[in-house]
């Protein structure tokens, strides 16, 4: 049984040294210190070396650690870190039973599963891991499978990604540059094909799209990108004119072909749920870590090179937002790179995998990039990797490359190669890895620890959704909002088939009609439904949130909708919905399909003149005033204040780093305070040894030398006749008396150095255990503060009449939105 270590912050327990002469485990534990993540890690081995077991460790340990990861899973192999059963009972495991693998062995689901959770307690137990660290490791982070162009998991919204980045242009332009490039490079393989995204007409024209919409501070989604191809907002491309560069005609095809992409059903699935938000995707609202698993499994190859460029270049982007540390901030972990990291081709995922090799340190954050197709790899790349674990080779081919590889990282880091890497790696079984790391003296191979995680094998897309069905619906739920269908209270007015006539001083603004006739009588379960438009309020104004104290200072622009004023002029203000975009869906005349039936609600007298409308927005003002309200977390402690266009997620980041970097400072000097002690003790424990040596060495020389001296003794007297002097003898016996008090006393001493070195390493244990519990306090001690407006920072600045369209039925009974 192997002694599990103490619990240490940053330090990853990945199993323990193995001595392959005598084929056996050793009782040295293998413990991994974060921070030599942030020089990134490579891992390669074949299928049945134990790869997906280290990998699954090794992320247990950054979870236990509170390191948030993004985790790429082509295989699915990586949803298993989900399977964590705290208490290890047959019932746990019989749901994620494969039963091919129960047939296997000969028994039913059952029975395998009461083997499976027998074989978890045995294994966990021998390499002294607990339930209590099942439990601990269920509760670090937040386990969330993505599945990009799927529901099955919770799906991913990509048009973050073409969102206008939180920079200026100007200032990182070399950055946004070879984003843009990877973008690019992915939507052409999107839509199959194969033209140079650097140097073909496609390539510049979409290209210079995103530039120029960037450089504006304005978003790109998929429809503005077509218009723009069909009509593109510059004149010239290089000193020809657009047309000459790039004819009208070879655009439209461009369009088309993204028009097909945007037109599939199945491509809706990449336009709904959470966004590509990197700080989301690390953090939860209220700041806890996130394991944010990317399930692709299920994707074409054009699609996962798709969705991995954007994804990298989106962290590489937050990435440079953030300050510099030498903690592990963050992860990246890769579970299969080959074909996207190939040694001679340059698909579009490869450049930000070189840029997160070389710069992402000086961020902290670390890269764990795993294959077993080891020839086609990119080794010149993987030069800045820090960190290799190598487990068992298929082909001799495999070995060379590897090794190769190996030491062209350790020549980077400027050592010497003295090992026989190729004789070490031939030796490796199943589980056993080399671990090479630049940062300790030697290279070891060592046995992986059992992981807490069931290794069930890859999940399948309905297995992730039934995983993943209670966060998907937490999610569905934040998402509802109020109105979307409604049981029609104002069917009692009478309606006309014109707009009414205003007050031509009041702005009137009409929303489109984005929902057919068809999708809202699935939606109602009626039949012959009619169009009718109703009046609304829309109030725009402006807020400004002002704490000089916190560094606060931000404007907030408000657009609210709301129904129309009772007869006393009053509105409910906070059933108002906030409308997002409101320039892009409103329009100065109805817009909506002919040969329709129309009808329009009556504008009652409370907002028919502009009196009125005036007297709204006075009470809009004073609901600004006293409702409206900014949340800013603060860490008085550590004097971090949330600011202005920081998300939550990236303040509790920032606290985090901040309070990683110190945590790891006092670490660091109660380490090497314990251990100068303990090198002092191991250096008289050593000398101990040495000297118990010699003294139990003496102790046999003194007991050969008198049984000898009796042996001549006894035969002179009974052979030769004559007495030998017994002084001699005894003289002997005093000395071997005297060796064998000298071996007692080493003994005692060597066992009270050994006492001591024992309670040094407790007392370090129990300080850096303190240690823990204090950082952890510190961390989570975030407080927040409701900064309000003053009355002189509330703007409002117009009242809008809006005509809201609605699908109705006949009776007007029942009614649902007609717009987005």
């Amino acid at each position: 049984m192997i002694k599990c270590p103490p619990e240490k912050l940053g330090s990853f327990y990945l199993g323990a040294r193995y001595d392959i002469e005598k084929g056996e485990v050793t009782p040295e534990t293998i413990n991994y210190d974060s921070r030599d993540l942030t020089t990134h890690a490579v891992c390669v081995g074949m299928t049945g070396s134990g790869k997906t077991g280290l990998c699954i460790g090794l992320l247990e340990e950054a979870a236990l650690d509170k390191v948030p990861a993004i985790i790429i899973d082509p295989k699915g192999d990586m949803t298993n870190l989900l399977l964590q059963f705290e208490d290890l009972s047959p019932s746990s495991f019989e749901k994620w039973i494969n039963p091919d693998d129960a047939n296997r062995k000969g028994l039913s689901v059952s029975e395998y599963a009461s083997k499976m959770a027998e074989t978890w307690k045995n294994g966990l137990a021998e390499w002294g891991q607990d339930p209590q660290r099942i439990k601990d490791l269920t509760s670090s982070v937040d386990y969330t499978i993505y599945t990009p162009g799927s529901d099955s998991g919770v799906p991913i919204n990509i048009m973050g990604s073409f969102a206008a980045p939180k920079v200026r242009f100007e200032e990182d332009a070399e950055m946004l540059r070879e984003r843009i490039q990877g973008t690019v490079a992915a939507l052409l393989g999107m839509i199959g094909s194969k033209e140079d995204p650097v140097r073909s007409r496609e390539g510049i024209l979409l290209a210079t799209l995103f530039e120029h919409y960037w450089k504006q501070g304005e978003d790109l989604d998929l429809a503005k990108l077509i218009n723009g191809i069909q009509s593109p907002p510059v004149k010239q491309l290089g000193v020809f004119d657009v047309d000459t560069f790039y004819p009208q005609k070879d655009r439209f095809d461009l369009a088309m072909s993204f028009n097909s992409l945007v037109a599939s059903p199945q491509f809706q699935y990449w336009l709904m749920g959470d966004a590509l938000d990197i700080e989301k995707i690390y953090f939860t609202a209220e700041g806890k870590p996130r394991h944010s698993i990317f399930y692709i499994a299920h994707l074409s190859e054009s699609e996962r090179m798709f969705f991995v460029t954007l994804l990298l270049n989106s962290l590489i982007t937050w990435m440079r937002r953030q300050s510099g540390t030498t903690s592990l901030r963050s992860l990246l972990y890769f579970d299969e790179i080959f074909g996207y990291f190939p040694p001679t081709q340059n698909p579009p995922s490869k450049k930000p995998l070189l840029t997160l090799l070389k710069q992402a340190r000086a961020f902290g954050v670390g890269s764990v990039l795993v294959t077993q197709n080891p020839v086609d790899i990119d080794y010149k790349g993987l030069s800045n990797a820090g960190t290799w674990f190598i487990g068992k080779l298929q082909t001799e081919r495999d070995k060379m490359r590897v090794v190769d590889g190996l030491k062209g990282a350790i020549a980077e880091a400027g050592n010497d190669a003295k090992v026989d890497f190729d004789t070490l790696i031939s030796s490796l079984g199943s589980r056993k890895f080399l671990y090479h790391n630049v940062h300790e003296s030697e290279p070891v191979v060592y046995h992986t620890r059992w992981v807490m995680s069931y290794l069930r094998g890859p999940l399948t897309r309905p297995q992730v959704k039934e995983l993943m069905s209670e966060a998907r619906e937490a999610r569905k739920a934040q998402d509802i909002k109020s109105g979307s269908t409604q049981t029609n209270s104002t069917a009692s007015v009478v309606g006309s088939t014109q707009a009414p006539s205003l007050d031509p001083t009041i702005e009137q603004r009409f929303f489109a009609v984005w929902k057919s006739a068809s999708e809202a009588e699935v939606e109602l379960g009626k039949r012959n439904l009619q169009l009718k438009y109703e009046p609304k309020v829309l109030a725009l104004g402006k807020v400004r949130f002002y704490d000089a104290k916190r560094a606060v200072d931000q404007v907030k622009d408000l657009a609210f909708l709301a129904p129309p004023p009772d007869d006393f002029g009053r509105i409910e203000w906070d059933r108002a919905t906030e409308v997002l975009d409101f320039e892009r869906q409103l329009f100065e005349s109805a817009d909506h399909p002919d040969n329709l039936e129309i009808s329009y609600t009556s504008v009652p007298d409370s907002m028919d003149s502009l009196k009125e409308l005036s007297a709204v927005g006075k009470e809009f003002s004073n609901w600004i005033y006293q409702n409206q309200r900014v949340k800013i977390g603060e860490h008085s402690k550590l004097k971090i204040y949330q600011e202005g266009s920081e998300s939550l997620e990236a303040f509790h980041m920032r606290v985090q780093s901040t309070a990683r970097e110190l945590r790891d400072e006092e670490i660091d000097e109660i380490q090497d305070k314990y251990e100068d002690k303990i090198e002092r003790v191991l250096d008289k424990i050593r000398k101990e040894e040495f000297d118990l040596d010699e003294a139990e060495a003496e102790v046999r020389h003194r007991r050969t030398t008198e049984m000898v001296g009796m042996a001549e003794t006894i035969f002179s007297v009974f052979v030769k006749g004559r007495s030998r002097s017994f002084s001699s003898a005894s003289s002997k016996s005093r000395m071997r008396k005297k060796a064998v008090q000298k071996v007692h006393e080493s003994e005692s001493d060597l066992m009270e150095l050994r006492d001591e070195r024992e309670s040094l390493e407790n007392d370090l244990s129990e300080a850096l255990s303190e240690v823990r519990t204090k950082w952890e306090e510190i961390e989570n001690n975030v407080s927040f503060k409701e900064v309000g407006p003053r009355r002189t920072d509330v703007k409002v600045d117009k009242i809008i009449v809006v005509w809201d369209p609605l699908w109705t039925d006949a009776d007007k009974t029942v009614s649902t939105l007609a717009r987005r």
